[in-house]
């Protein structure tokens, strides 16, 4: 989702400075000015290269996107503050941080099926039919992460809640 953000604002990504495991691209003139990063690491260990970004480049504000499987697939949800709700890379950040006063943009992929681990079922590929709405999630994603950039939160906030409603027609909502 994030890619998808650099590719509409046409930003590339390139290497952070040395001491940051990360990839960036910023985004240029006639866009909301975003600090885009692709960390490094395994998602567990997120937590230590974002710190580091945030100590280089002293940003004003960190919205985080990340998967949540307690969301129902394609969902989106945009919050502030609360804990890591079970997710590891939420809880490295945090831990690297030292709070949780950051915004976090939840994308719903839904629960495992059966007793699958949570851990192979969000690290496996998208069935078929999954794909081409994932598809039009990253977009409606992508159009989130602009407008918390340019409108501000509580603008970002409405558009997530609505976007299910948008791409499904409001369909096991």
């Amino acid at each position: 989702m994030v890619a998808a953000v650099a590719d509409e604002a046409g930003a590339r990504f390139k290497r952070a400075p040395r001491f940051i495991r990360a990839e960036i691209a910023e985004t240029g003139p006639g866009e909301p000015p975003l600090l885009l990063a692709l960390p490094l690491a395994f998602m567990n260990e997120s937590g230590s290269p974002v710190a580091a970004l945030l100590r280089y480049f002293k940003p004003g504000r960190l919205l985080v996107v990340h998967d949540d499987i307690d969301l129902p697939f394609a969902k989106l949800r945009l919050h502030h503050g609360r804990g890591a709700g079970g997710h590891n890379g939420v809880a490295s950040l945090i831990r690297s941080l030292g709070d949780t006063a950051f915004w976090r943009l939840k994308v719903g992929v839904g629960r495992p099926p059966g007793r699958m681990d949570p851990a192979d079922f969000v690290l496996r590929r998208f069935a078929k039919r999954e794909r081409t709405d994932m598809d039009l999630v990253v977009s409606e994603a992508a159009a989130v992460v602009r407008c918390f950039a340019a409108d501000g939160e509580d603008a970002a906030r409405q558009l997530a809640g609505d976007s299910y409603r948008r791409l499904f027609g409001g369909i096991g909502d």
